[in-house]
Protein backbone atom coordinates (compact mmCIF):
# COMPACT_ATOMS: atom_id res chain seq x y z
CA UNK A 1 0.00 0.00 0.00
CA UNK A 2 1.41 3.27 -0.99
CA UNK A 3 0.80 6.37 1.27
CA UNK A 4 -0.15 8.90 -0.53
CA UNK A 5 -0.29 11.86 2.52
CA UNK A 6 1.62 14.77 2.93
CA UNK A 7 1.70 17.84 5.32
CA UNK A 8 1.19 20.76 4.15
CA UNK A 9 2.13 23.66 6.90
CA UNK A 10 -0.02 21.38 9.39
CA UNK A 11 -2.42 20.75 7.24
CA UNK A 12 -2.52 16.77 6.30
CA UNK A 13 -3.53 16.06 3.02
CA UNK A 14 -4.92 12.30 2.12
CA UNK A 15 -2.72 12.96 -1.45
CA UNK A 16 -0.60 16.01 -2.85
CA UNK A 17 -3.61 16.88 -5.68
CA UNK A 18 -5.39 20.33 -5.47
CA UNK A 19 -7.19 21.39 -8.41
CA UNK A 20 -5.82 25.03 -9.06
CA UNK A 21 -7.25 28.58 -8.18
CA UNK A 22 -9.93 29.57 -11.41
CA UNK A 23 -10.00 26.54 -13.14
CA UNK A 24 -12.11 24.63 -10.31
CA UNK A 25 -15.07 27.46 -9.65
CA UNK A 26 -15.88 26.87 -6.16
CA UNK A 27 -16.30 23.43 -6.86
CA UNK A 28 -19.71 22.71 -7.01
CA UNK A 29 -19.85 21.67 -10.68
CA UNK A 30 -17.24 19.31 -10.42
CA UNK A 31 -18.73 17.97 -7.42
CA UNK A 32 -22.04 17.03 -9.55
CA UNK A 33 -19.24 14.87 -12.11
CA UNK A 34 -17.78 13.18 -9.46
CA UNK A 35 -17.11 12.83 -5.59
CA UNK A 36 -14.49 16.01 -4.94
CA UNK A 37 -13.95 14.52 -1.18
CA UNK A 38 -11.25 11.90 -3.06
CA UNK A 39 -9.16 15.42 -3.62
CA UNK A 40 -6.52 16.45 -1.26
CA UNK A 41 -8.06 19.85 -0.94
CA UNK A 42 -8.69 22.68 -3.72
CA UNK A 43 -8.04 26.53 -4.32
CA UNK A 44 -11.11 27.92 -4.90
CA UNK A 45 -11.61 31.01 -7.55
CA UNK A 46 -9.54 33.83 -6.49
CA UNK A 47 -11.81 36.12 -4.60
CA UNK A 48 -11.84 39.93 -4.38
CA UNK A 49 -13.16 42.59 -1.73
CA UNK A 50 -15.87 43.94 -3.85
CA UNK A 51 -17.78 41.66 -6.60
CA UNK A 52 -16.06 41.72 -10.46
CA UNK A 53 -17.43 41.28 -13.57
CA UNK A 54 -13.51 40.97 -15.26
CA UNK A 55 -12.12 41.85 -17.89
CA UNK A 56 -13.84 42.23 -21.66
CA UNK A 57 -14.30 39.78 -23.87
CA UNK A 58 -12.66 38.24 -26.24
CA UNK A 59 -10.63 36.75 -23.06
CA UNK A 60 -9.07 33.41 -23.74
CA UNK A 61 -7.21 32.07 -26.66
CA UNK A 62 -5.61 29.22 -27.94
CA UNK A 63 -2.39 28.11 -28.16
CA UNK A 64 -0.10 24.97 -28.89
CA UNK A 65 0.14 23.61 -25.41
CA UNK A 66 -1.70 26.00 -23.67
CA UNK A 67 -3.65 28.72 -23.59
CA UNK A 68 -4.01 31.93 -22.88
CA UNK A 69 -6.42 33.56 -20.49
CA UNK A 70 -7.40 36.77 -19.40
CA UNK A 71 -10.66 36.02 -17.17
CA UNK A 72 -9.50 38.92 -14.53
CA UNK A 73 -10.31 37.80 -11.34
CA UNK A 74 -14.36 37.71 -12.06
CA UNK A 75 -16.20 37.01 -8.84
CA UNK A 76 -18.62 37.68 -6.60
CA UNK A 77 -16.66 39.33 -3.59
CA UNK A 78 -15.47 37.79 -0.34
CA UNK A 79 -18.57 38.74 1.78
CA UNK A 80 -20.74 36.69 -0.69
CA UNK A 81 -18.25 33.88 -0.65
CA UNK A 82 -17.88 33.50 2.90
CA UNK A 83 -22.02 33.77 3.57
CA UNK A 84 -23.18 32.38 0.68
CA UNK A 85 -20.66 29.86 -0.68
CA UNK A 86 -18.80 28.43 1.71
CA UNK A 87 -21.84 27.20 3.76
CA UNK A 88 -23.16 25.26 0.58
CA UNK A 89 -19.73 24.21 0.08
CA UNK A 90 -19.68 21.93 3.04
CA UNK A 91 -22.92 19.93 1.21
CA UNK A 92 -20.50 18.68 -0.83
CA UNK A 93 -16.68 19.16 0.42
CA UNK A 94 -15.89 17.52 3.53
CA UNK A 95 -12.17 18.71 3.63
CA UNK A 96 -10.28 22.17 4.30
CA UNK A 97 -9.98 24.19 1.36
CA UNK A 98 -7.56 26.60 -0.30
CA UNK A 99 -8.78 30.24 -0.18
CA UNK A 100 -7.51 31.98 -3.03
CA UNK A 101 -7.30 36.39 -2.32
CA UNK A 102 -6.58 38.97 -4.79
CA UNK A 103 -6.21 42.61 -4.27
CA UNK A 104 -5.26 46.21 -5.18
CA UNK A 105 -3.75 47.13 -2.21
CA UNK A 106 -2.47 45.95 0.51
CA UNK A 107 -5.55 47.03 2.55
CA UNK A 108 -8.20 45.11 0.70
CA UNK A 109 -5.36 42.10 0.70
CA UNK A 110 -5.85 42.19 4.18
CA UNK A 111 -9.49 42.67 4.26
CA UNK A 112 -10.23 39.70 2.10
CA UNK A 113 -7.71 37.43 4.11
CA UNK A 114 -9.27 38.51 7.70
CA UNK A 115 -12.18 37.44 6.65
CA UNK A 116 -11.96 34.31 4.25
CA UNK A 117 -9.67 33.00 7.38
CA UNK A 118 -12.54 33.00 9.56
CA UNK A 119 -14.70 30.66 7.43
CA UNK A 120 -14.46 27.18 9.49
CA UNK A 121 -13.55 25.10 6.39
CA UNK A 122 -10.69 27.14 5.30
CA UNK A 123 -7.43 25.67 5.77
CA UNK A 124 -5.12 27.44 3.61
CA UNK A 125 -5.22 30.73 2.90
CA UNK A 126 -3.12 31.42 -0.75
CA UNK A 127 -2.20 35.35 -1.16
CA UNK A 128 -2.16 35.83 -5.09
CA UNK A 129 0.45 38.39 -5.73
CA UNK A 130 0.73 36.97 -9.08
CA UNK A 131 -2.07 37.79 -11.56
CA UNK A 132 -0.67 38.92 -14.70
CA UNK A 133 -4.65 39.83 -16.09
CA UNK A 134 -5.95 42.56 -13.81
CA UNK A 135 -3.98 46.98 -13.54
CA UNK A 136 -3.42 48.06 -10.42
CA UNK A 137 -2.98 44.70 -8.73
CA UNK A 138 -1.94 41.70 -8.85
CA UNK A 139 1.56 41.15 -10.83
CA UNK A 140 2.70 44.25 -9.58
CA UNK A 141 2.70 43.48 -6.06
CA UNK A 142 4.61 40.38 -6.86
CA UNK A 143 7.32 41.21 -8.93
CA UNK A 144 9.00 43.43 -6.45
CA UNK A 145 10.47 41.60 -3.74
CA UNK A 146 10.29 44.88 -1.43
CA UNK A 147 6.54 44.84 -2.21
CA UNK A 148 6.05 41.65 -1.50
CA UNK A 149 7.78 41.62 2.05
CA UNK A 150 5.18 44.38 2.80
CA UNK A 151 2.10 42.82 1.59
CA UNK A 152 2.67 39.07 2.49
CA UNK A 153 3.64 40.87 6.15
CA UNK A 154 0.35 42.74 6.85
CA UNK A 155 -1.53 39.99 5.48
CA UNK A 156 -0.17 37.84 7.82
CA UNK A 157 -1.13 39.64 11.13
CA UNK A 158 -4.86 39.61 9.44
CA UNK A 159 -4.98 35.85 8.92
CA UNK A 160 -5.56 33.09 11.56
CA UNK A 161 -5.05 30.52 8.98
CA UNK A 162 -1.75 29.17 7.80
CA UNK A 163 -0.56 31.78 4.45
CA UNK A 164 0.87 30.56 0.95
CA UNK A 165 2.23 33.61 -1.23
CA UNK A 166 1.41 32.72 -5.19
CA UNK A 167 4.07 33.43 -6.90
CA UNK A 168 4.76 34.66 -10.47
CA UNK A 169 7.19 33.51 -12.96
CA UNK A 170 7.54 36.91 -14.94
CA UNK A 171 10.84 37.80 -12.64
CA UNK A 172 14.22 37.83 -13.13
CA UNK A 173 15.14 35.79 -9.78
CA UNK A 174 12.18 33.94 -8.01
CA UNK A 175 14.89 33.10 -5.41
CA UNK A 176 14.76 36.37 -4.05
CA UNK A 177 10.40 36.49 -4.06
CA UNK A 178 10.13 33.38 -2.40
CA UNK A 179 12.78 34.93 0.45
CA UNK A 180 11.03 38.02 0.76
CA UNK A 181 7.87 35.93 1.38
CA UNK A 182 9.74 33.69 4.00
CA UNK A 183 11.27 36.66 5.41
CA UNK A 184 7.38 38.27 5.84
CA UNK A 185 6.18 35.25 7.76
CA UNK A 186 4.74 33.55 4.91
CA UNK A 187 3.76 29.53 5.65
CA UNK A 188 4.21 28.84 2.46
CA UNK A 189 4.58 29.49 -1.27
CA UNK A 190 2.95 28.22 -4.64
CA UNK A 191 4.63 28.83 -7.79
CA UNK A 192 3.86 29.60 -10.83
CA UNK A 193 0.81 31.51 -12.10
CA UNK A 194 0.63 32.09 -15.94
CA UNK A 195 3.37 33.50 -17.72
CA UNK A 196 2.60 36.93 -19.64
CA UNK A 197 1.85 36.13 -23.36
CA UNK A 198 -0.07 37.48 -25.98
CA UNK A 199 -1.43 36.24 -29.65
CA UNK A 200 -2.57 38.05 -32.29
CA UNK A 201 -4.95 37.55 -35.30
CA UNK A 202 -3.73 37.25 -38.68
CA UNK A 203 -6.88 38.83 -40.34
CA UNK A 204 -7.41 41.72 -38.44
CA UNK A 205 -3.58 42.17 -37.39
CA UNK A 206 -5.20 42.87 -33.90
CA UNK A 207 -4.70 40.77 -30.75
CA UNK A 208 -7.17 38.18 -29.88
CA UNK A 209 -7.53 38.89 -26.26
CA UNK A 210 -9.55 42.45 -25.82
CA UNK A 211 -6.76 42.84 -22.97
CA UNK A 212 -3.87 42.61 -25.46
CA UNK A 213 -1.81 40.01 -22.98
CA UNK A 214 -2.37 37.61 -21.05
CA UNK A 215 -1.76 33.94 -18.88
CA UNK A 216 0.03 31.68 -20.34
CA UNK A 217 -0.93 28.30 -19.26
CA UNK A 218 -0.43 24.73 -20.26
CA UNK A 219 2.24 21.73 -20.35
CA UNK A 220 4.72 24.00 -22.37
CA UNK A 221 5.51 26.14 -19.19
CA UNK A 222 5.80 22.20 -16.87
CA UNK A 223 9.44 22.69 -17.60
CA UNK A 224 9.73 26.09 -16.25
CA UNK A 225 7.62 25.50 -13.23
CA UNK A 226 9.85 22.83 -12.44
CA UNK A 227 13.06 25.07 -13.02
CA UNK A 228 11.78 27.98 -10.45
CA UNK A 229 10.12 25.06 -7.70
CA UNK A 230 13.75 23.24 -7.45
CA UNK A 231 15.37 27.11 -6.94
CA UNK A 232 13.03 28.06 -4.05
CA UNK A 233 12.96 24.69 -3.04
CA UNK A 234 17.15 24.95 -2.49
CA UNK A 235 16.43 28.90 -1.52
CA UNK A 236 13.75 28.45 1.47
CA UNK A 237 12.48 25.99 4.19
CA UNK A 238 8.76 26.61 3.18
CA UNK A 239 6.67 24.08 1.85
CA UNK A 240 5.79 24.66 -1.95
CA UNK A 241 2.33 24.20 -3.87
CA UNK A 242 4.00 23.43 -7.03
CA UNK A 243 1.56 24.22 -9.86
CA UNK A 244 2.38 24.42 -13.78
CA UNK A 245 1.64 22.37 -16.92
CA UNK A 246 0.40 19.01 -14.56
CA UNK A 247 -1.48 16.73 -16.56
CA UNK A 248 -0.48 13.29 -15.10
CA UNK A 249 0.25 11.62 -11.77
CA UNK A 250 4.16 11.05 -13.71
CA UNK A 251 3.88 15.00 -13.90
CA UNK A 252 3.14 14.94 -10.17
CA UNK A 253 6.18 12.52 -9.28
CA UNK A 254 8.67 14.81 -11.14
CA UNK A 255 7.62 17.85 -9.76
CA UNK A 256 7.52 16.71 -6.11
CA UNK A 257 11.07 15.56 -6.65
CA UNK A 258 11.35 19.29 -7.47
CA UNK A 259 10.51 20.36 -4.41
CA UNK A 260 6.72 20.20 -4.35
CA UNK A 261 5.08 19.46 -1.26
CA UNK A 262 1.69 19.62 -2.99
CA UNK A 263 0.80 19.90 -6.59
CA UNK A 264 -1.83 22.24 -8.26
CA UNK A 265 -3.60 20.61 -11.52
CA UNK A 266 -4.68 23.62 -13.30
CA UNK A 267 -5.61 24.22 -17.23
CA UNK A 268 -6.09 20.06 -17.35
CA UNK A 269 -9.05 20.53 -15.76
CA UNK A 270 -10.43 22.92 -18.61
CA UNK A 271 -9.63 19.95 -21.15
CA UNK A 272 -11.01 16.93 -19.15
CA UNK A 273 -13.05 17.59 -15.95
CA UNK A 274 -12.17 14.77 -14.66
CA UNK A 275 -8.20 14.55 -14.62
CA UNK A 276 -7.81 14.90 -10.95
CA UNK A 277 -9.69 12.36 -10.32
CA UNK A 278 -7.79 9.81 -13.42
CA UNK A 279 -4.50 11.56 -11.70
CA UNK A 280 -5.15 10.08 -7.70
CA UNK A 281 -6.28 6.83 -9.42
CA UNK A 282 -3.04 6.42 -11.61
CA UNK A 283 -0.80 7.87 -8.40
CA UNK A 284 -0.55 4.25 -6.07
CA UNK A 285 0.21 1.95 -9.36
CA UNK A 286 2.91 5.09 -10.66
CA UNK A 287 4.65 4.94 -7.14
CA UNK A 288 4.90 1.01 -7.41
CA UNK A 289 6.54 1.13 -10.81
CA UNK A 290 9.06 3.99 -9.56
CA UNK A 291 9.75 2.30 -6.02
CA UNK A 292 8.21 4.67 -4.10
CA UNK A 293 6.38 3.87 -0.92
CA UNK A 294 5.61 6.78 0.92
CA UNK A 295 5.10 10.02 -1.64
CA UNK A 296 6.22 12.07 1.00
CA UNK A 297 9.44 10.88 1.19
CA UNK A 298 10.35 11.68 -2.31
CA UNK A 299 10.03 15.57 -2.02
CA UNK A 300 12.96 17.35 -2.94
CA UNK A 301 14.42 14.19 -3.88
CA UNK A 302 16.14 14.90 -7.52
CA UNK A 303 19.48 13.98 -7.35
CA UNK A 304 22.23 16.30 -8.84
Amino acid sequence: MVDLKVNLAGLVLDNPIVPASGTFGYGEEFASLYDINILGSFSFKGTTAQERFGNPTPRIADCANGMLNSVGLQNPGVDYVCNTIMPKMKTYFNKPVVANIGGFSIEEYCECAKKVSECEQVGIVELNVSCPNVHGGGMGFGTDAKLVYNVTSAVKQNCKKPLFVKLTPNVTDIKSIAKACEDAGANGVTLINTMLGMRINLNTRKPILAMRAGGYSGKAVFPVAIRMINDVYNTIKLPIMGCGGVETAEDVIEMMLAGATAVQVGSANLINPFVCKEIIQDLPIVCKKYKIKKLSDIIGGVNG
